[in-house]
């Protein structure tokens, strides 16, 4: 399990973590957010999805009351919230896991609330409060497929921020 610490120090600075990441990801990523409220999951979905479904890009909000939404692309993105389930057991019930393995790329906030659902292979993003603006974004990679776009990602960051130095 590979593992980076990225600090952001505003909301457009996560949501240009998030376009970078976007750039690189390919069909079946599985990206689980997690952190509390505010933390920083949304911004840095609209800046997944500003990347990998631009036409999409302004629809970008947190799906708490709709659970999903979905930004059609090419490969479409698939974007769910979980805040409101008490356990794994009312998601599966609904059959969301279904979306989990197919051809798409799923943004998933809240994650921890899939427990025994959430996939093997998956590119976990956890999103700690530092003040009002500053956040550390901790990315950790399960499985080979998401250690590569890990590594990528880490290249592409590192790049960007000697590029701004």
């Amino acid at each position: 399990m590979k593992s980076l610490t990225i600090s952001t120090n505003s909301p457009q600075e996560t949501e240009k973590l998030g376009k970078l990441l976007g750039l690189l990801i390919s069909p079946r990523t599985f990206i689980a957010m997690n952190g509390e409220l505010g933390g920083g999951k949304t911004c840095f979905t609209r800046g997944i999805v500003a990347s990998a479904a631009p036409e999409s890009a302004r629809l970008v909000a947190s799906p708490t009351f709709a659970i999903m939404n979905e930004y059609p692309a090419s490969i479409p993105v698939r974007h769910f919230d979980f805040y409101r389930f008490a356990s794994s057991g009312d998601i599966e019930e609904l059959g969301f896991e279904d979306y989990f393995f197919d051809e798409g790329i799923c943004v998933v906030e809240w994650a921890e609330k899939l427990k025994n659902l959430l996939p093997e292979e998956r590119l976990e993003i956890t999103f700690f409060h530092l003040d009002d603006n500053d956040r550390n974004i901790v990315f950790t990679a399960c499985g080979l497929f998401h250690e590569d776009l890990l590594e990528r990602f880490a290249d592409a960051a590192r790049a960007v921020k000697n590029a701004l130095t």
